[in-house]
């Protein structure tokens, strides 16, 4: 399985998680885990998602993400999780 986290940050709205889930499912990339929560109006989400069946490779992904997050007015990034693994690790 090839694992990666996706971080969504911003002033909360309507419909954050399903244009987040709504581009993820079109590149057939699927949700695993997701955490969000509101602090004083801002917005804040972590899903850890499964690319093993991505009809893109990965940085067609964050592309996609990337475009999504401009068009709500948030900031939308993916990492993979063996890179984010390596680099917490002491």
């Amino acid at each position: 399985m090839k694992k990666a986290l996706v971080s969504v940050t911003g002033v909360d709205r309507p419909g954050i998680i399903a244009k987040v889930s709504t581009a993820l499912y079109e590149l057939n990339v699927n949700v695993l885990e997701i955490s969000q929560t509101i602090l004083d109006g801002y917005f804040t989400m972590l899903m850890i998602v499964d690319m093993t069946a991505a009809t893109v490779p990965f940085a067609d992904v964050a592309a996609k993400l990337n475009v999504v997050g401009e068009e709500m007015g948030e900031v939308v990034q993916i990492q993979r999780a063996d890179i984010f693994d390596a680099m917490h690790r002491i």
